[in-house]
């Protein structure tokens, strides 16, 4: 059943790392093209006309749009909304998946998009207070949509309650287009669509191929996570299926020997093994398979919030692969069994089952009774030697769930590190007008926005070297910088490359190098890996800039991990634009202080200087880590204590094994004076060894797989990695994890040990 279920739950992964785009677009029959229009140019009658386009396979629509700016019942204003009027979730064209709660049946409801940044919770209150009368919406749901064609949802009759007046009015239409694998297409069925309707009145399309260009690049970091944890699963329930059936028929020779004596052949033998082990099987596989089903669905539920699409279930290819893969599995491992112990002499198969009798096994045991150790723990550390074949396959199963508990710890850790490193959050102190002081919202009166207007432009006017001067002068300052953006582009390269400035030294700015060195002079610049993957420049190469017709040269130096605008960003000294008669202004000031120096105190004594020039500094917003990293980390956890979990049950099935042969023995030793305790501890010492084996083989493997998935999982995302996000594992830490191998063995081993030494001596003397 374990078996079965960890084959389910690794298929699953797999196939919902192939396309999980591709998957949740053709279940919610995604649109192709998502249009707008212009309701004062054309009518609903003229827009339902154009679904009888050629080239058009479906339409859904039209429907009634609107722009709108809400704030959370805190008084944060967030940002603008698409709102679309949809009566229904479903529809031939863009079926609206739900997450969360349910769909708009009031006026006063509204329904989020999954993708929109915005998560207020269910019953929650977004107020839109610009428009007449502030109406007030509850959020009732949370829906997805496979092409994003909206923010947000409400009933249609609401659409006109957050329509400001004299304000532009929209509809939206959603086509499925007969051919649209390539963007030429979809420009003929934009192009089919515009002639139906009256000049001017296509305000603006979405093309599907730009959404599945997005999504995958967001996605393509799963991928390789979740192939690896995929196989883990798989690996470790063939591992389960063999150890498991080649147990149960190794502890049956003795009984096989007995066939053999009252006239069964050895194939005959064989048939009765398979027959016999098929039937608990086929009981296993059933209760797994339903056990796999209920196991997927918040993993998949994690993933798909991952990949940004909806829970796609189990495919009933992974059913049709697994349950005759597992039965397969059981009869082939039962049939090897079974023929090597059919094939033995009568006599030989009859004297098996009264404790260990290989040779090894008793040098093993004599050995262990000359150390200095006590005689429960001496008689617990002989016992593998007894069985190396069964204590080869719990070592196994402990090396899968160690290599999974090392791959998910450094995981973690990288993840943190990527983080960090694209939080650039080292500053203690900044002068940014748009941003609000740390764990304070926006302000809520309706003069906000000039207010920040207002900062922004008194720190455009003021002169750098002054407001440097007041920096440098404030006790505690040890150093700081100004930063100055703006836009740029490259011959060949289509789209714009954000430009980032420094005016003073940045390198403590907390960018993580990945390649190269940082900026020491004018005309130097740093990028991401993606951009000389675009460009197709490399390091120490010149790349020239247009900014707004004036060319700037740039000397690459060195990479960096950064993932805005595609990796499409330059980071240089503003020297670099200055020298080539560019004017770009610092729009941002951060600083560094001295240890031990008092923030508050600091914020203080520089506000009250920075007051004659209308600015004002504040500890910097701490950066959001991202929806991705919390994703991933809610996956590890859950796929690892899943691995660990079928480890232990591994090593469970093994050491049960070996406690019913070894019942008669156990009885002996019971009546020779061993207690309950030293029962317990003779159990648990058994697989102390083959704990440490299997963590001792384990880590190296984990480690091994986080350098190999890590790197793929940067390149897949087109993210070069700094060491640091390599070199997570500590000395200290790693001898934990090999620890932790002997933790999932003992663990294994408890319940069957507790249940051995809590039975009666005369039961344990009578089991043969």
């Amino acid at each position: 059943m374990v078996a079965v279920a960890s084959a389910v739950l690794g298929g699953s992964l797999l196939t919902a790392s192939g396309a999980p785009f591709d998957d949740a677009f053709a279940r919610q029959h995604g649109a192709h093209l998502s249009a707008r229009f212009d309701a004062t140019a054309t009518t609903e009658r003229a827009l339902a006309r154009t679904a009888r386009t050629t080239g058009i396979e479906a339409a859904s629509g039209p429907f009634r749009t609107v722009s709108a700016t809400p704030r959370t019942e805190e008084g944060q204003e967030l940002s603008t909304l698409s709102v679309v009027g949809r009566a229904t979730p479903g529809g031939t064209v863009d079926a609206l998946a739900l997450t969360e709660g349910r769909w708009a049946e009031r006026p006063g409801e509204i329904v989020l998009s999954a993708d929109g940044g915005i998560f207020p919770d269910l019953g929650g209150k977004l107020t839109f207070a610009a428009l007449p009368g502030s109406p007030a919406l509850t959020v009732v749901g949370v829906a997805r949509s496979a092409t994003r064609t909206a923010d947000a949802w409400v009933l249609p009759a609401e659409v006109a309650a957050l329509t400001a007046p004299h304000a532009a009015a929209g509809y939206q239409m959603l086509y499925r287009l007969t051919a649209a694998d390539t963007a030429a297409r979809v420009a003929e069925g934009r192009a089919a669509i515009t002639a139906r309707v009256p000049d001017g009145a296509l305000t603006g399309a979405q093309s599907w191929l730009t959404v599945r260009k997005n999504a995958e690049r967001d996605t393509a970091l799963f991928v390789p996570f979740l192939v690896a944890f995929g196989v883990l699963g798989l690996v470790m329930s063939v591992l389960i299926v063999g150890h498991v059936v080649s147990g149960a028929v190794g502890a049956g020779q003795r009984r096989i020997g007995i066939l053999k004596a009252v006239g069964f052949t050895p194939g005959q033998v064989v048939r009765a093994y398979v027959a016999q082990a098929l039937i608990p099987a086929a009981t296993g596989t059933v209760l797994g398979v339903v056990a796999g089903h209920l196991l997927v669905i918040p993993v998949l539920s994690e993933a798909a919030d991952a990949y940004g699409t909806t829970p796609s279930g189990v495919a009933p290819l992974v059913d049709a692969t697994v349950i005759p893969g597992a039965l397969a599995a059981v009869a082939l491992t039962a049939w090897a069994g079974a023929w090597r112990a059919g094939r033995l002499r009568t006599v030989d198969a009859l004297a098996l089952g009264h404790g260990p009798a290989s040779a090894r096994g008793r040098r093993a045991a004599r050995l262990a009774a000359r150390l200095p150790l006590p005689r429960p723990v001496g008689l617990g550390l002989a016992r593998p030697f007894a069985r190396p074949a069964r204590a080869a396959a719990m070592a196994t199963a402990v090396v899968f769930g160690t290599a999974a508990v090392t791959f998910a710890v450094g995981l973690g850790a990288s993840l943190g590190e990527v983080s960090e490193a694209r939080a650039h959050d080292t500053a203690d102190v900044s002068i940014d007008p748009h941003a609000p002081p740390a764990g304070l919202p926006p302000a809520p009166d309706a003069g906000a926005e000039a207010k920040a207007r207002a900062a922004a432009d008194a720190l455009a006017t003021a002169d750098p070297a002054a407001l440097g001067a007041v920096i440098e002068k404030q006790p505690g300052t040890r150093a700081h910088y100004g930063q100055a953006t703006g836009q740029a582009t490259i011959d060949g390269v289509s789209g714009s490359t954000d430009v980032i400035a420094f005016d003073g030294d940045a390198s403590w700015a907390g960018y993580a190098q990945v390649a190269g060195r940082w900026i020491r002079a004018s005309g130097e610049a740093v990028v991401p890996a993606a951009f000389l993957t675009t460009t197709g420049a490399a390091i120490g190469d010149t790349v020239t800039l247009d900014h707004q017709g004036t060319p700037v040269e740039i000397r690459v130096v060195g990479t960096i991990l950064e993932t805005h605008n595609d990796g499409m960003e330059v980071f240089t000294d503003l020297s670099t634009f200055t020298r080539a008669g560019v004017d770009l202004t610092p729009t941002g000031h951060f600083i560094a202080l001295r240890p031990g120096t008092d923030r508050t105190a600091y914020l203080d004594a520089l506000n009250s200087c920075l007051a004659p020039l209308h600015l004002t500094a504040a500890p910097p917003v701490p950066a959001n880590g991202g929806d991705q990293v919390v994703a991933l980390n809610s996956l590890t956890a859950l796929l690892t204590a899943l691995l660990v979990a079928v480890a232990a049950l591994g090593v469970l099935n093994g050491v049960l094994l070996d406690t019913r042969e070894r019942a008669r023995e156990t009885g002996i030793h019971k009546a020779l004076g061993m207690t309950p305790r030293q029962t317990l501890v003779t159990i648990v010492t058994s697989v102390v060894l083959t704990g440490l084996l299997g963590g001792a083989l384990g880590v190296p493997l984990g480690v091994a797989l986080h350098h190999v998935i890590v790197p793929a999982m940067g390149g897949s995302a087109g993210i070069g990695l700094p060491a640091s996000v390599m070199d997570v594992y500590a000395p200290a830490g790693l001898i934990l994890l090999v620890l932790g191998g002997l933790l999932i063995a003992v663990l294994g081993a408890l319940l069957p040990a507790t249940r051995t030494a809590r039975g009666r001596t005369v039961v344990a003397l009578r089991a043969e």
